[in-house]
């Protein structure tokens, strides 16, 4: 089971990351950089879906965070604090709920957020790393429900 979900989030990340919308977003916070993505969860794989026991519905969106050390050989991921907000244009604010995913060495976050066509929200999200950095990272996205 161990090496099937150490794959299945492996493609999961690859993909994400290989996606031209989401190259190189990332801020650095001292000594870390902080990457980001925001993206529909129909993008998952269903078994992927149900291997990290996320929502996968049109209606709903990921925000995947990851926080990598500047300072360490080959830019190791670091364990990271994140609370977070998402608000629409028209004010209605979601509270952001992060579970923490670690996977070998790898350190991911993610946040479980309902959307509608055409819904774009403003993120505010304050990240803690105690001595390597904290910071807020704030980011617009615009979400279209994928089928």
């Amino acid at each position: 089971m161990k090496k099937r979900l150490t794959a299945t989030l492996c493609v999961l990340l690859i993909a994400g990351f290989a996606m031209p919308s989401w190259a190189e977003q990332f801020v650095r916070m001292k000594d870390i950089e902080l990457h980001y993505s925001a993206f529909n969860s129909t993008f998952l794989a269903p078994k992927v879906a149900r291997e990290l026991k996320l929502k996968r519905n049109p209606y709903v969106a990921l925000i995947n965070i990851s926080a990598l050390d500047l300072y360490s050989v080959g830019k190791k991921p670091t364990k990271t604090q994140l609370t977070g907000t998402a608000k629409n244009l028209i004010g209605n604010s979601k509270t952001l709920t992060f579970r923490e995913i670690t996977q070998g060495d790898a350190i991911y976050y993610l946040a479980e957020l309902p959307i509608t066509e055409n819904e774009t929200f403003r993120f505010e999200i304050k990240a803690d790393s105690g001595t390597k950095g904290s910071g807020i990272l704030r980011f617009n996205q615009t979400f279209h429900i994928q089928e």
